[in-house]
């Protein structure tokens, strides 16, 4: 199609038009004020079914910082397949993204009251 990126697997990740289309996803996720807008942003951009999976993950990322329970707790306590949780603990564990982790730290120094949220 005239205009859009080629979509043929894993290499489009270094295509320059893919690189361009994350970052303007990027910098209109960062465009919400509070929880409420980003819902509604995500709302309007994921599907129910997205959201429900980017969700576990967070929520399968969190219990793993919390490092409390094995892989088959979080599954039987979340529904998350194991190879889902698995997945997550590696981006955690060894992926240079960092995105997890930068989050989680972000989060847990809000709760505690040692940084404020964005304005």
């Amino acid at each position: 199609m005239p205009g859009r990126a080629k979509r043929d697997g894993a290499g489009d990740n270094n295509d320059p038009a893919h690189h361009d289309e994350a970052e303007g996803l990027a910098l209109a996720l960062l465009q919400p004020r509070d929880s409420a807008e980003m819902r509604a942003l995500l709302a309007d951009i994921c599907t129910p079914g997205e959201i429900r999976s980017l969700a576990e993950r967070w929520r399968v990322a969190q219990l793993l910082q919390e490092g409390a329970l094995s892989y088959r707790e979080i599954h039987d306590a979340t529904g998350v397949s194991t190879t889902t949780i698995t997945r997550v603990a590696r981006f955690l564990r060894d992926e240079p993204h960092g995105g997890y982790r930068l989050a989680l730290d972000r989060m847990r120094k809000q709760k505690n009251g040692t940084r404020k949220p964005a304005p």
